[in-house]
């Protein structure tokens, strides 16, 4: 009979054991070249970014003219606060971004399916999706200032007024102008969705959709069951990242009306605008500034977390 060997082995190493990294092993390794590659970077984003986020929040416990400063504490934050027209540049602010959600997000995606379902002229289409993207924003928005003249001359009061509609005052309407400037912003600026929402596209096996095609799912269907779900991290990142672009709305309504009519145009980005280059109240601008800053990061972290799970799921 054969003795069984029961007493316990050490366990075989199957890789070298791990060395400890010293600054002499750093240096050997690389680690001061990619340091100096990365030094430029570094300096230039503390530069350009930290320094001013720093520095903003000095100024907004200022009042200043950038000649005489006095320390005011956080006396700017309870004018901007008291301040009644910061209701109303949240409120239209918030009407923009859920009018901007409606029109703007679904349209590129749908935008992107329909081209990607193109062949021959995939390409041409791509490009005219993304050429009002390259068309500089102030010149972008001039001219859809001159479709939305009330008067005949415009554009789009001529094209209505040959069926007999209008003429329609676009951006001299108060009930009017938030959509008018959603559906110029979002002209304007749809293209880049498109463009990424096609590379994300391309990624999707395209044995998924035979196989749903194969169970009698139809276009829909397989739109609904198929392309959503392969695109669902990618729609989370966009959503968010639309969100924050839209509450920062400033060109449009600053060029297209200046906040008008009657304040019903005014957005948080250009109430700043006015306390800033207007009244000359850097502080208060710093200030509004940073509480703007403070809501979407609140915001965006709430957004994580509400979609943490469907994310991965």
């Amino acid at each position: 009979m054969v003795a069984l060997d029961t007493e316990p082995r050490a366990p075989v190493r199957t890789g070298t054991a791990r060395r400890r990294r010293t600054p002499v092993t750093w240096v050997r390794g690389g680690g001061l070249t990619t340091l100096l590659f990365f030094l430029p970077l570094l300096l230039s984003f503390t530069l350009f970014s930290w320094w001013p986020i720093a520095r903003s929040l000095v100024l907004s416990l200022q009042q200043t003219n950038f000649i005489v400063t006095e320390w005011v504490g956080l006396e700017n934050f309870q004018r901007v606060l008291a301040d009644p027209l910061l209701g109303t540049a949240v409120w239209n602010t918030t009407v923009f971004t859920l009018i901007a959600l409606l029109i703007g997000f679904p349209v590129p995606l749908l935008l992107a399916v329909f081209v990607a379902e193109l062949r021959r002229t995939r390409g041409l289409a791509s490009v005219l999706a993304y050429l009002p993207v390259v068309i500089p924003p102030v010149v972008a928005v001039l001219l859809w200032k001159t479709f939305y003249r009330p008067d005949d001359a415009g554009l789009f009061n001529t094209v209505l007024g040959r069926v007999g509609l209008g003429p329609f005052q676009w951006l001299n309407s108060g009930d009017m102008v938030i959509p008018a400037i959603v559906v110029q912003a979002t002209w304007a600026s749809f293209g880049t969705a498109v463009i990424i929402y096609l590379a994300a596209l391309m990624t999707i096996r395209t044995e998924l959709y035979e196989s749903a095609e194969i169970d009698g799912a139809g276009v829909v269907r397989r739109f609904w069951h198929v392309t959503l779900p392969q695109l669902r991290g990618i729609l989370l990142i966009m959503l968010l990242l639309q969100l924050i672009g839209t509450f920062q709305v400033f060109t449009e309504p600053y060029i297209m009306t200046g906040g008008g009519p009657e304040n019903r145009s005014l957005t948080v980005l250009l109430l700043i605008y006015r306390y800033a280059f207007v009244s000359g109240d850097y502080g208060r601008a710093t200030a509004l500034s940073l509480l703007l800053a403070l809501a979407l990061g609140v915001l965006s972290a709430a957004y994580l977390w509400a979609t943490r799970r469907w994310s991965s799921s």
